[in-house]
This record gives C-alpha cells, structure tokens and sequence, in this order.
C-alpha cells in the first residue's frame, strides 16, 4: 500500500485537477447558455428563407429564363466539403463522432474531396486524412457575426460556380440539448429547394422577376446555412465540453473520495503498527 505521505500527495493533485474541471464546466455552461439563445434565434430566419427559396425555384422551374448555376445538378467529380469542428479539445466524443461520420462519408464517395476546415479539429483531420484541404479557417470566438463567416461562403460558391467542385457537403454537430449533439452532413450546394404543394406554390408577385430574386437570394441562403451551421457548431462545443467536465470533476471526487479512504486505512494500520511495538516493547521490559 503507498504511503500515507504519497497518498496525500496524490489527494492535492487530484484535487487541484478537480478544482480546474469544475472552473471549466462553469465557463462552459455560461457560454453554452448564450450559443444556445444564438442558436434558437437563428432558426426561424433560416427557415423562412428556406420556405421563400422553395416558392422562387417553384416558379423558376415553370419559366423559359436561363437556370441558376447554384441550383445545376450536374456529374460529381469533385466533392467539396465545409467541415465545421472545434478549435479546442476537451468536449467528450463530439469531434471524434463528428469525424467519423465525415469519414464514412468520404469512403462512400465515388469523386475526390476538398475540404474547407472550419477549426483546428477539422484541420488536424483532413491532414491526417491526406485528403486536399482547400482552406482552414480558425479562432472564429464564441459569438461569430454573419460577417466572419462570408468568406467560407465566397470560397465554396466560386468553387462551384467555376466547376472546382461539382457539389459541396456541410459537415457539423447539431445542437439537440444539452446532452445529446448530432453529427450532420447535408448537401449544400446544389441548392434543393422544398416541395412545395399546389396551394402553397401560390401567392407571392416578386419584382423585378423570380429568377432575378432568386439569383440574389441563393448566395445569401448559403451564407446563412453556414453561419447557422457554425452557430450549431459552437452550442454543441460547449454543451459537450460542460458535459465532459462535470464527469471529470465527479471523477475526481470519487478518486478523492478512495484515496481518503485508503489514507485512513493507513493511518490505522501505522497506529496500530505503533502501539503493538510499544506494548511489545513493555512486555520485553517486563
């Protein structure tokens, strides 16, 4: 058994290490609480252009006018791909699920892949994975504005629009709640835009044309899919870092709490030790 002065050595360290994790789950929750509010803030913007896009490409698909590249499906045989990961560490499984579903992803594709990496986590995967990394972009903070993320969006729209690549994917962790994000992969570019019903195709006059509007309309939907994206990106960061260093703290508790134990175990057993040679001691005498 180690001895007790080792023991409360170990005990410090632990918990000093348990002092840290609890710092850092309390940083973490206050900025989860506030990507969070980001998050929820977001969606509905995101949905209504979402559901104007799906009434412009309806109407558009009706007209003689000259297609929207955005909207062009056409062979893959590049794929590019919008990897949105953490800058830092210590967030649970949450980059190693996202990455291997982004991986599994690839193995799937019958096309070579670029990658624009959105963090440092998404930059070490796609060295690591020697697949061609287009840009990294990085140090993004906690509360990004649409601003910071336009140049992720300019990069992939003329990628496509020049035949760089022939699709681009977005790859992310989707908020859920606290305890749960989803690793996602959706396909970004060609934009698919919503079916719409009969009933629902009706209704709107735009001007100068839908065509015109919609031509404008797509680059801004994109650069709102990824800062939206990113958004999701950032709750589900801290939400998994909270997580993460809530079990780290209660794990050092627990080590604490062994280690206390065993402690006093030997403390009882050096008094003891103690009083038989004492007792051994005045029996020699006698």
């Amino acid at each position: 058994m180690p001895s007790t002065r080792e023991l409360r050595r170990r005990i410090r360290s632990v918990g000093n290490t348990a002092k840290i994790t609890r710092a850092m789950q309390m940083i973490a929750a206050s900025k989860m609480r506030r990507a969070q509010e980001a998050v929820v803030e977001g969606r509905p913007y995101s949905e209504h252009i979402n559901s104007v896009l799906s009434h412009l490409a309806a109407l558009e698909r009706g007209s003689d006018d000259t297609s929207v590249p955005l909207l062009e499906a056409r062979d893959v045989k590049t794929t590019g791909i919008v990897l949105v990961a953490p800058d830092r560490g210590l967030a649970g499984g949450l980059v190693s699920n996202l990455t291997r579903v982004v991986e599994r992803a690839i193995g799937e594709l019958d096309s070579p892949v670029t990658v624009v990496a959105v963090g440092r986590k998404g930059r070490d995967f796609t060295l690591r994975t020697g697949n061609d990394l287009k840009a990294v972009f990085q140090d993004m903070g906690d509360n990004p504005s649409i601003e910071d993320t336009r140049a992720i969006s300019n990069i992939i729209i003329e990628e496509f629009e020049s035949a760089g690549v022939d699709q681009v994917l977005l790859a992310y962790s989707r908020f859920v709640n606290t305890a749960i994000q989803t690793p996602v992969i959706d396909t970004l570019i060609p934009v698919t835009p919503a079916e719409l019903s009969g009933d629902e195709a009706v209704g709107f006059i735009y001007e100068p044309s839908p065509i015109e509007v919609l031509g404008q309309l797509l680059p801004r939907y994109i650069e709102m899919e990824i800062y939206h994206a990113i958004l999701e990106a950032i709750a589900s960061e801290h939400s998994a870092r909270m997580v993460a260093m809530k079990n780290a703290t209660d794990a050092a508790n627990d080590l604490i709490d062994d280690l206390t134990l065993q402690l006093n175990k030997a403390r009882q057993e050096a008094i003891t030790s103690e009083m038989l040679d004492i007792v051994g001691g005045v029996e020699a005498l006698g």
